[in-house]
This record gives structure tokens, sequence and C-alpha cells, in this order.
């Protein structure tokens, strides 16, 4: 990354346990994401990637270490919902998507709470366009089960930008769809990055969702290591 960018995501020797320490998911892991940067993470199950994704979300806490976001110490902030819903968005392999609720409505929905001004409409509308911006006009009002895997896709993408983050973080998000939704879903991702200034950290099994990426990062073992050191030639 060039030193000049101004870094998002800090980790810093972050170490992160499970079953009283047997199992080491993370490390010492070492990383630094530059503002507007796409980054893919990749590795076998059991790497490490998923568990650095849910410490980036404040889902869990590291052991020891630091997790920085635009400053703050993630692993230190006081209400994590608060910092989930203001300063990061979350897109998983299943969509997550409330069935019940329109498309409109599940984009509405992160927002509601979040502002005074925000009135009804005004969320109706800063729906509709971030709807638009993934290209869903006229799907509006469908509710889920009435949207194709790529449709629903792009609807979470929509509702993770609800609220402006400035860090999206992706848990395989083409995991689940077909190879043309999922190259719809990573050139929405590259569209975002470009015209938005959005930091996209994405977790991905799959090679070709990890070469859309500026860069990209292989796991071992709760370890960051390099591709080359594994024999393999994939990216």
């Amino acid at each position: 990354m060039d030193r000049a960018v101004e870094p998002v995501v800090q980790l810093i020797d972050v170490v992160k346990e499970f079953d009283r320490g047997q199992v080491r998911a993370l490390d010492g892991v070492s990383l630094t994401v530059g503002r507007g940067e796409f980054v893919a993470v990749t590795g076998a199950s059991g790497a490490g990637k998923s568990t650095m994704l849910q410490l980036l979300a404040a889902l869990d806490k590291p052991d020891s270490g630091a997790i920085i976001v635009n400053g703050t110490d993630v692993s230190r902030v006081r209400n994590p919902d608060h910092y989930r819903r203001d300063e990061i968005g979350l897109v998983f392999q299943l969509h997550n998507l409330l069935p019940q609720l329109d498309a409109r409505q599940n984009v509405e929905l992160p927002m509601v709470g979040t502002h005074p001004h925000r009135t009804r409409r005004v969320r109706a509308e800063q729906a509709e366009e971030l709807l638009a911006a993934v290209q869903l006009v006229g799907k509006e009002h469908r509710r889920p089960p009435e949207l194709s895997g790529g449709e629903r896709q792009r609807v979470a993408v929509a509702r993770a930008l609800a609220n402006a983050p400035s860090l999206l973080l992706a848990d395989e998000p083409t995991g689940s769809l077909d190879s043309k939704s999922a190259h719809a879903v990573l050139e929405l991702f590259e569209r975002i990055r470009r015209e938005r200034g959005v930091t996209i950290v994405m977790v991905t099994h799959d090679p070709r969702a990890a070469r859309a990426a500026d860069r990209v990062i292989t796991m071992l073992d709760g370890r960051i290591v390099d591709a080359a050191d594994l024999g393999v030639d994939t990216f």
C-alpha cells in the first residue's frame, strides 16, 4: 500500500484463541488497508479469514493485539451495535434479508433511529436511491422471495451502504451465486469503491472473486502468508 494513503484498517499483532487456548485462530496477524482499497482475504477453511472479519465487525474481541478502524480501537468501543451501524457495512454469503419486508424496506431498516432529520419519507427516498445505484429500479417493492439470488445480494449491498460507511466487510458474498450474478456483484463492489471511496475487505474461497480486488491476502493457520510460499499460483 502507498504510504501516502490514509489507513482505514490496521491490525497489529492480533491474536485470537478458542477452546481455552487450544485453537489459535489468529496468530499474530498484522495488516494495513488504505482508504478506498479493495482487499480480498483468501485461504483454506480454518485459516482464520472469517475470524478476522468478525473482529473487524466487533462481533468478538481479540485476546491480544489491536484492531484500529478509522483511528478507533474497535475492541474498546462502548457500543458495538452503534459502531456496526455507523462505521461499517456488512455483506454475508446469505443475504440475511427479512422476507416479510420488500427491498426498499430492507434497505431502510438500518437507517431507523440514526438521525433526527431522517423522516420516513427521507429514508424511503434514500433507500430508493441506493437501490437505483445497485441497478434495481422497478423492484423496490418486491420481497426477497420474488427476487433472484443475485438481486437479493444487490439489495444486501444497498442495505450495507444505508448509513454511508467508510468500510465494507464482505464474507463470501459470491459463494451462493451463479457465475453471472457473482460477476455482477463484484463489478458493483468495484463501482462502489471507485465512486464512493468505500474501503472493501472481502473474504472469499473463490480465486475468480479474489482477482477482482486490488490486493489479495492469503491466510494459513491463522497467519498471513505469501501465496508463493504455499507452492500455488492461483491468483
